[in-house]
């Protein structure tokens, strides 16, 4: 049995951006100029590369899985990222979805506040990855809470949304656990990973963040999210209200994201890449904002179970193919990621064994 809703981990409180980019700024505070980054590509440009698209339908259809199931393994291998359509989730529901964080965004402060992070917790309304009072910050606030299983929900956050709200991301939750399950399962067929090793993903914890990246005076001065890669075995996106902003580095080069309509953006996370002996490789991305328009996204990490343990896949481990990771309970690892603030693949690379000549596999 799992334990019982804890917290993650701690986070400095920090000002909300959405209240901030109320005032009608004309130049941006110090504290969120960010002048280490990559300019940020605005525009897509018509030549740029696009991130490959799975068919889900495909996958599953007796003619086409064995093609369908190749575009996925080339996907993970060279990508870690990948638009899946034909998903068979509910239009109707995905469009109340975003129709309701839409609405919750547009809340007074007082209401929103109610959902606050509370002291020593990173789940709640606010920010995360804060850990000291001079870092730089990023533009945008978010709601995390923990979604699956029940029992590891804070009662003040999911079982205490607006009413439809909490019953629409109910049944998207529902939804994308099924969703989540055969990827993964596809995902393990493709790696030869026993299933009973994939189940610690398949059947583990479910979180979301919903995402809001207000319009910025001075858009290439701030970035929504630093550079990064996922702590989650895979990561599902919604793209609420088609504004783009997602960023993905590839080749050294960062490619702006076009979301296809109804897809969901799936990229690979560290504890697949862990888990695949890194076979399969999480991919640096990045939000980045306009000057026009806000852009609202949810994002839901597929992570394991809180009682069990990270590592390679005991069946990938071979004297010909030893563990590049070494092992850790999930409970450690998720309170590690929540004491650091984000720094690429970072805390990923901590996790690598050295090999005899002392460097990292």
């Amino acid at each position: 049995m799992e334990t019982k809703a804890i917290s993650l981990g701690r986070t400095l409180a920090v000002p909300f951006v959405q209240e901030l980019a109320k005032k009608g700024l004309t130049s941006v505070p110090p504290r969120y100029v960010h002048h280490d980054q990559d300019p940020p590509i605005i525009s897509l440009d018509s030549c740029s590369p696009q991130v490959p698209v799975i068919d889900m339908q495909r996958l599953l259809s007796e003619d086409f899985m064995d093609s369908e199931l190749q575009k996925l393994d080339q996907a993970c291998r060279e990508w870690g990222f990948f638009q899946l359509i034909n998903h068979e989730m509910s239009s109707r529901l995905v469009e109340k979805l975003k129709l309701e964080t839409e609405e919750f965004f547009k809340l007074p402060m007082e209401e929103k506040s109610k959902y606050g992070q509370q002291e020593g917790d990173v789940e709640g309304y606010g920010n995360v990855f804060v850990v000291s009072e001079d870092q730089k910050l990023h533009w945008g606030d978010k709601l995390y809470f923990t979604t699956s299983p029940p029992h590891l929900r804070k009662p003040h956050l999911f079982p205490s949304l607006p009413p439809s709200f909490r019953d629409t991301l109910e049944a998207y939750s529902t939804g994308l656990i099924n969703v989540a399950a055969i990827i993964l399962g596809l995902i393990g067929k493709n790696l030869r990973i026993n299933n009973n090793e994939m189940a610690l993903l398949s059947e583990g914890r479910q979180s979301m963040s919903f995402n809001y990246y207000p319009p910025c005076p001075q858009p290439e001065q701030v970035i929504g999210i630093a550079p990064h890669s996922d702590s989650s075995g895979i990561t599902i996106l919604l793209e609420v209200n088609d504004v783009q902003g997602l960023q993905i580095k590839k080749d050294g080069m960062w490619i702006p994201v076009k979301p296809l309509p109804n897809a969901f953006i799936i990229n690979i996370g560290d504890i697949l890449e862990i888990l695949s002996n890194g076979t399969y490789r999480s991919i640096e991305h990045r939000a980045t904002v306009n000057s026009l328009k806000e852009r609202i996204s949810i994002a839901t990490f597929c992570s394991p179970k809180m009682d069990g343990e990270i590592g390679p896949a005991p069946s990938l481990v071979t004297p010909e193919t030893p563990a590049m990771f070494r092992r850790i309970s999930v409970v450690d690892y998720i309170k590690g990621l929540f004491s650091r603030k984000i720094d690429g693949k970072s805390y990923l690379d901590a996790m690598r064994i050295q090999n005899e000549q002392g460097k990292s596999n």
